[in-house]
């Protein structure tokens, strides 16, 4: 006879969980060693490079600030102050550790693309390696990468997300990322002359999708890696969802987990966030821009071509204003667009939630 799936409908035992994970960090010496975001890696496909570039150029509030070849990578790096920065890059040599999940019926015309690693500030990256790595934690990085500007080091892809965590402890010049050896490439990249575009900001957060069964693993894994804490989360019983949310501080980049109340059971009987699972496989699905005047910038983006999988949701009343784009044809990303009204801190809404999660079934 087949297994009852196993429900998640409790944060009790979670938050169980979670306050021995920041026990566990202080006793070994982790708590507060690492700090908020301060990159992101996108690899797409070589073809769609700089088509990925111009896109988030023309959607964000991003500028293009350099472009760099190494022996593995071509890397552009797109920058706005009070934002996390943005590599968007191909591989060029050897074996891609991210491929494993990068598979299901919509990922696998774009084998090498994902939103691959988070990086986040470091204050002394060989402590940080020598902790962890006592602690049984596997990394990508033969050791500690040492340059003249920077440290770094990061793990393996997560088992539950498929996303690596890079961690970062700047020597010199803060925001250049390229190794000894990589030449600078003379690509230009123009910034369109969009009004609206100013009111895009910084990256307020992103939202990895994981399986049900997973949910709790993924998140205790995180904060076991990190300084940030889970907070809380939203249930959507009626769409099989989980919406969770970790963050550093009420003032940093937070970090969302989306799951499924019970595990996939088939197309018929899941919810969007499941659904989406097995079509693009365990993987970031959108990321969060800051916008002001959002009626004015979801108008500009829509005349100018964006489409969107949802229209804006939520009022001042509530707190806030979102929506959802389409996936990105080159870097499958959904791109949110989000505003909160006055004091409000309640991160997310149940309403809100609830429409956005139904409004990824249209992917």
């Amino acid at each position: 006879m087949a297994e009852t799936p196993t429900l998640n409908t409790s944060d009790e035992r979670l938050r169980e969980q979670a306050e021995k994970v920041t026990e566990e960090r202080r006793k070994a010496g982790l708590e507060g060693l690492t700090g908020g975001l301060e990159a992101i890696v996108v690899n797409c496909q070589p073809e769609n490079l700089r088509a990925a570039v111009d896109e988030f150029l023309g959607t964000t509030g991003l500028s293009f600030d350099s472009a760099f070849e190494d022996d593995h990578f071509t890397t552009c790096v797109l920058k706005l102050d009070g934002s996390a920065d943005f590599l968007v890059r191909s591989r060029k040599s050897g074996e891609n550790p991210f491929r494993p999940w990068n598979k299901g019926p919509k990922a696998n015309p774009l084998p090498d693309t994902r939103l691959e690693t988070f990086i986040y500030k470091c204050r002394d990256v060989r402590e940080y390696h020598r902790i962890q790595s006592e602690l049984g934690v596997t990394f990508l990085t033969d050791g500690v990468v040492e340059t003249p500007n920077f440290l770094y080091v990061e793990t393996t892809p997560s088992a539950y997300t498929g996303n690596s965590l890079g961690f970062i402890q700047w020597l010199d010049k803060e925001g250049e990322y390229a190794v000894p050896g990589a030449f600078a490439l003379d690509w230009t990249f123009a910034k369109p002359d969009l009004a609206y575009l100013d009111n895009i900001s910084y990256l307020d957060h992103s939202a990895t999708r994981v399986r049900a069964q997973d949910r709790d693993p993924a998140i205790l894994e995180f904060m076991r890696l990190t300084s940030y804490r889970f907070e809380f989360a939203i249930y959507v019983e009626s769409l099989n969802s989980i919406t969770n949310v970790a963050r550093l501080s009420l003032d940093d980049y937070a970090q969302v987990f989306t799951s499924g109340i019970k595990p996939f059971e088939g197309l018929a009987e899941s919810g969007p966030t499941e659904k989406y699972i097995y079509n693009y496989g365990t993987r970031v699905h959108h990321i969060a821009f800051q916008a002001e005047h959002i009626e004015e910038t979801y108008e500009g983006l829509a005349k100018n071509g964006m489409d969107f999988l949802v229209e804006l949701v939520g009022s001042p009343g509530e707190g806030l204003k979102q929506t959802f784009s389409q996936p990105s044809p080159n870097t499958l990303l959904v791109h949110e667009y989000i505003h909160r009204y006055g004091d409000f801190t309640g991160f997310f809404t149940q309403d809100n939630v609830t429409e956005l999660t139904r409004a990824t079934d249209k992917q």
